[in-house]
């Protein structure tokens, strides 16, 4: 006769072997209750999509979010087993802003930054993208180190990673405020100004469309794109610093900007982070 407590322990040798095998951490029931808990404490995993950056996100053929940023949404929904619900902005502005009034999201994808992380605990980068510059075609300014000079006029869009970095680094030149990043080459091509500054891909496909343009070569900042949750969501951060990390290592961040045609963006190193 097969006892229950022969029963017991060889479910449990059998969910140990399949630990040690598959790596997967569903296995232990209670700690994934409590993690899921602490990133999705509604029971729906609340996804903040920002449309404003087109390496990280675009709008599928039937209108829902599509890109990298989906994707490891949905990863990370599944192996929580709990529902996405996607939110969509048009600028990382909006998403931070957001976390001023009810919460509206559990996890966002956006660039570290000092200032963001005031309210925001940052994942290890997974994506390493450019901020980069465009300038008239006959603009006498040939390199980025040439841009921060006193009279110059760079349009950016308000509150973005390019923008926070700016606001930092710069100590000559102005910048003009548009609401997004597409407003801010709208305002650039309008106004006549000097520069437009935003992330390289954008910039270097309308260049490519618009003879009378050009990208300066070089970057002036290093964006690096991250999984962001509220400050104080202590267990949270640290289950998404290893899920972030084991999504590089295996080829998931690789494969989901391949399959979104973001191919020039770089997947982040491992982090050195303890």
């Amino acid at each position: 006769m097969i006892r229950a407590s022969d029963l017991k322990a060889s479910a449990a040798l059998c969910a140990a072997l399949v630990f040690i095998a598959t790596g997967d951490c569903r296995m232990v029931r209670a700690q994934d209750g409590e993690t899921a808990r602490s990133i999705a404490p509604t029971g729906v995993l609340r996804a903040a999509i920002n449309y404003g950056n087109i390496v990280l996100a675009q709008r599928g053929p039937d209108g829902e979010p599509a890109g990298i940023s989906a994707d490891l949404a949905r990863e990370l929904g599944r192996r929580l087993d709990v529902p996405v619900s996607f939110t969509t902005y048009d600028t990382a502005g909006k998403v931070v802003d957001a976390l001023a009034g009810p919460a509206t999201w559990d996890v966002a994808f956006l660039a570290i930054d000092p200032k963001r992380a005031r309210t925001i605990a940052f994942t290890p980068p997974y994506v390493i993208i450019e901020g980069a510059y465009m300038v008239p075609r006959e603009s006498p300014l040939r390199e980025n180190a040439e841009v921060d000079r006193p009279g110059v006029r760079i349009a950016v869009g308000r509150n973005t990673a390019y923008d926070l970095y700016l606001e930092r680094a710069l100590t000559s030149a102005e910048r003009v405020f548009a609401p997004t990043s597409q407003a801010a080459l709208d305002l650039f091509r309008r106004d006549r100004l000097d520069v437009v500054a935003s992330v390289r891909q954008p910039l270097e496909i309308y260049a490519r469309d618009h003879a009378d343009v050009r990208v300066l070569p070089g970057r002036f900042m290093v964006i690096e794109q991250a999984v962001a949750v509220p400050r104080g969501r202590d267990r949270a951060s640290a289950y998404l610093d290893r899920f972030i990390e084991e999504m590089k290592a295996s080829g998931f961040v690789a494969d989901a900007l391949a399959r979104s045609g973001q191919r020039d963006a770089t997947v982040a190193p491992r982090s050195e982070r303890p």
